[in-house]
């Protein structure tokens, strides 16, 4: 971040804290408005584990587990979206239904990807038993 003489100040651990503070509110605030976010965590603590057995090493249950925080992290982003084209007014308007599309196009196709890196990893091996 840049202080006003136009450099960047290193980041110091009471900033770095605040941050994290900010970031528990926004996941706080998530948890509670966005039922869609409460149930992909929920798929989260039961896939989790899962992946975790059924990858076989390290980079696949990172995709496994990669693909499905990915999830979580587009929603987040769809919530803030949709909250910010709220705050704007609640009357139709062409461009904030399009960016509200736009954010859920974009879980859809988070979940897509889970889909497919699940699939990619675990069919050949059930194919070939």
């Amino acid at each position: 971040m840049a202080d006003s003489s136009g450099s960047h100040a290193p980041r110091s651990p009471f900033r770095a804290w605040k941050a994290f503070v900010w970031s528990m509110q926004g996941l706080k605030a998530t948890w509670q408005v966005e039922s869609s976010f409460r149930l992909e965590v929920y798929l989260l603590a039961v896939l989790l584990p899962l992946a975790l057995w059924l990858g076989q090493d390290g980079v696949e249950r990172a995709i496994l587990v990669g693909s499905m925080l990915l999830v979580l992290v587009v929603e987040v982003i769809n919530s803030a979206i949709e909250a910010t084209v709220d705050r704007a007014g609640r009357e139709h308007h062409e461009l904030a239904g399009r960016a509200k599309d736009m954010g859920s196009a974009a879980v859809f196709l988070a979940d897509i990807n889970v889909l497919a890196c699940w699939a990619l990893i675990l069919l050949p091996r059930w194919l070939h038993s």
